[in-house]
């Protein structure tokens, strides 16, 4: 009996086989699912497909979604895994629509089989299980596998009477978060950004709108988000008083269990002109169960609220200004953003000897010193290059921080003028210096090493929701023993001069700034990434100034014009290859530093 075809489509899987990850390891393959095989093949246009691997069902162990924050470097961004025989293959769906039809589809084929009591929800990467940190492949699983379960959203729950009596919200308008389409009589349609008229919030989950054509019905209460107009209600009247660019408070929503993030802002609107508003954004949780995390843009996820709103306290990542200053909802007197905790990290400028002066740059001095017998540089932070309270807060976030490939902030000083920074003494100064100082003297593995160092920590700050916005060679230091670790990570976004001046007077970061930086202003770890790519090259030209010999308006004329930094006499084709990635035009077709920290080991064991 010929067996049944059940699915069938294009999908991507990523190479078993292949020690090195790279954009090139995800093939598009077209799968096939009938009631015997799993089979994927190479689509030949014009000529017969060629079988690529074929999975007998009665082999398949578990099937379920990846749930994951790690970049993936192919345009599928919806991963499920197959585990069959010793063997995971990690197949990406265009969507989650597709990604749930065929994880439903594969569990029911498979669920009498001999499978998995436990599983690994998150990637096999770099040696080790992303979810357990287990660094054997073949290690137990971490999450009890369910062969029925369909990895598919939590079901909405029944609709409630009509007969029921309703309530007066006042008549007020929301606005569609995202499509819904009906699946009763009782129910309406939304389509996302159109405003309703809201009829009834009583129900826990169900509300009832009315559409422009003045139809009624029930839709999800998450779906939907009130419109703000000219009447505030009193937590919006209560971020207008305080009138501060990036005020916020977390409130309860209309919605019972569903928490908002109100902002205020004086963005300009779409007429150029400054237009002070409140903006509301709905915390939503991720689809999967199990590892639901909480987001307030897609791409950014967190196991708890705290976290998400530390992480959107740095950076804005979709919302319209950061997170700057918390607002108490039930005190007169507001609160004021938070301090740095006196005495852990506070530095008593008695205990401070300085010393000479090591260098200068975009914040101030910066001097050697000692502090409690122990050698430091502090940078003194110029009168005027940031706001206190900016300062203080990207210190505490500084201090959290912590990696061997990290420059060590011990501590701040804000008891006097002018506030200064305490941070590990790097010898050897910063690595443009030490690269031209030793022109011509260095080797191959010296160069790579450099390399390896700096991934190595942006992979840290990569891991952490950290954006650096200005990794070149010159922020980044060399130890005594010739160790480079990264310098300013993140300090650049309190610069109140948006284009800085260096002590040599080159202005910056345009030549080491993606497109989207350029263009739009949009900072992410993927435009760190472009940075980085210029990095290596200035490692491998040994301390060279990119595009020497170009403006920065040319330099942005030949980015525009798809140009790219010509590959440098010592760099070995490999290392050109992940400059080259570094560069994509797009940001999600470049790597992430994860993947490039596995690269570059990878070269280095060659």
């Amino acid at each position: 009996m010929l067996p049944t075809v059940i699915l069938k489509g294009t999908l991507i899987k990523k190479s078993q086989q292949k020690r090195r990850t790279s954009p090139c390891n995800y093939k598009e393959r077209f799968f096939v699912l009938d009631t015997q095989d799993l089979t994927y093949s190479e689509q030949r246009p014009g000529k017969k497909p060629i079988q690529k691997g074929c999975i007998e069902l009665s082999r398949i162990k578990c099937v379920e979604i990846v749930c994951s924050e790690a970049p993936i470097p192919c345009s599928n961004k919806y991963p499920f895994q197959v585990v069959h025989d010793n063997c995971y293959l990690y197949i990406f769906a265009p969507d989650n629509d597709c990604r749930q039809r065929w994880v439903r589809a594969l569990k029911e084929e498979t669920k009498c089989n001999a499978l998995l009591l436990k599983y690994h929800p998150n990637f096999w990467m770099e040696g080790r299980w992303r979810c357990c940190y287990q660094t054997e492949k073949m290690a137990t699983g971490c999450q009890e596998y369910d062969p029925v379960g369909y990895a598919s959203k939590k079901p909405l729950p029944p609709t409630p009477d009509t007969q029921r009596r309703l309530s007066d919200p006042g008549q007020s308008v929301v606005v569609a978060l995202q499509n819904y389409s009906p699946h009763g009589d009782t129910e309406l349609a939304l389509h996302k950004d159109q405003e309703y008229i809201l009829t009834d919030s009583s129900h826990h989950d169900w509300w009832t709108v009315q559409d422009h054509r003045g139809n009624t019905g029930f839709v999800p209460c998450t779906y939907i988000a009130e419109k703000s107009c000219n009447n505030f209600n009193r937590f919006e009247l209560c971020l207008f008083v305080q009138g501060k660019e990036g005020a916020f408070m977390v409130r309860d929503s209309r919605c019972a269990g569903v928490y908002t993030v109100s902002v205020f802002t004086k963005a300009p609107g779409s007429n150029g002109q400054k237009n002070p508003r409140v903006k509301h954004y709905q915390i939503r949780q991720s689809e999967a169960e199990e590892t639901s995390k909480f987001y307030l843009a897609e791409k950014y996820l967190f196991m708890t609220i705290p976290e998400l709103i530390q992480y959107h306290q740095h950076n804005a990542a979709g919302l319209i200004t950061r997170l700057r200053h918390p607002i108490s909802q039930g005190r007169e007197n507001f609160q004021s953003p938070a301090e740095l905790s006196k005495g852990q990290w506070e530095v008593d400028p008695a205990e401070l000897i300085l010393g000479e002066e090591v260098g200068s740059g975009q914040f101030g001095l910066v001097l050697q010193g000692r502090w409690r017998e122990r050698r430091v540089a502090v940078k003194m932070i110029r009168e005027g290059a940031m706001s206190e309270e900016d300062f203080k807060e990207e210190a505490r976030v500084m201090t959290i921080l912590s990696h061997c490939k990290l420059v060590q902030l011990y501590g701040v000083c804000t008891q006097h003028s002018p506030m200064c920074l305490v941070f590990e003494l790097m010898e050897q100064g910063c690595l443009s210096d030490y690269l031209r100082a030793r022109r011509g003297r260095m080797s191959q593995d010296t160069l790579l090493g450099m390399c390896l160092d700096v991934s190595e920590g942006m992979a840290y700050l990569e891991s952490n929701n950290f954006i650096h916005r200005d990794l070149a060679a010159r922020n980044c230091l060399v130890s005594c023993n010739n160790v480079v670790k990264v310098s300013d990570f993140g300090m650049t976004r309190f610069v109140l001069d948006d284009q800085y001046t260096s002590s040599q007077g080159s202005k910056f970061p345009i030549k080491w700034s993606s497109p989207e930086v350029i263009k739009y202003c949009k900072f992410s770890s993927k435009s760190d990434v472009w940075s980085f790519g210029v990095f290596m090259w200035e490692v491998y030209t040994e301390g060279r100034l990119p595009y020497e010999n170009r403006s920065n308006g040319e330099v942005v004329e030949a980015l525009n014009a798809g140009l790219r930094l010509l590959k440098p006499r010592q760099a070995p084709e490999a290392v050109h290859l992940l400059m080259e990635w570094c560069w994509k035009e797009k940001p999600e077709d470049r790597p992430s530093f994860a993947l490039l920290l596995h690269e570059l080991a990878s070269l280095s064991d060659l």
